[in-house]
């Protein structure tokens, strides 16, 4: 064994026995455990991501705090659901954890599974295109933040504000790689670089 880390559902719940009774509980409690665990010498802390439950649904707040907290521990998540998302402002919110946290950030991606509502991302404002699944609408939100996190030229710039665009770099050189485990990929670790605009 070389590496050994934890998964964390977060679950919380008001019952009286509970020592995890609120989200807000479930969240600083999550921080103090990814702490402790960097202190007895663990590796890795990850963090599930469920809508529509008691657990664990807004990643990008909670590894900035516990990469601002830590040092050392590796953080991520397993799994967002990319029919959740909107790929640059994932890209953004990606980016931003993974430089409070000095480019510790590891991030696991899903085309979705079943869950707790019938089609949860609609009520997000999400819909597959024409002839999609909502498989096929995850598949492709993956593919356009992996687009993203390479360098992929994805906007035109206004010739009356700026003389350049900036890519949506957003830190993500920095994310060294981004495994969509639920959905059958392998950690993709080719090298960010600049390349051809391939969506609109």
């Amino acid at each position: 064994m070389k590496k050994i880390g934890f998964l964390s559902f977060g679950h919380w719940t008001p019952s009286p026995g509970s020592q995890t009774r609120s989200a807000s509980d479930a969240l600083l409690q999550s921080i103090d455990l990814a702490v402790a665990a960097e202190a007895l010498g663990a590796d890795g802390a990850y963090f599930r991501v469920h809508h529509f439950a008691r657990q664990l649904a807004s990643p990008f707040p909670l590894l900035a705090a516990v990469g601002a907290k830590t040092k050392r521990i590796e953080i991520g998540t397993a799994v967002i659901d990319m029919r959740y998302e909107n790929p640059l402002y994932m890209a953004e919110d990606a980016g931003a954890a993974d430089l409070i946290a000095g480019g510790r950030l590891q991030l696991g991606i899903s085309r979705g599974s079943p869950e707790q509502v019938i089609d949860g991302w609609s009520y997000f404002g999400y819909r597959p295109a024409e002839g999609e699944s909502d498989a096929d609408m995850g598949r492709r939100r993956a593919e356009m933040l992996l687009d993203v996190l390479r360098g992929e030229s994805f906007a035109r710039p206004n010739p009356g504000r700026c003389s350049q665009i900036h890519r949506a770099s957003c830190a993500s050189s920095r994310i060294r790689r981004l495994c969509a485990t639920a959905s059958g990929g392998a950690p993709d670790r080719t090298p960010l670089r600049p390349g051809r605009p391939s969506w609109g």
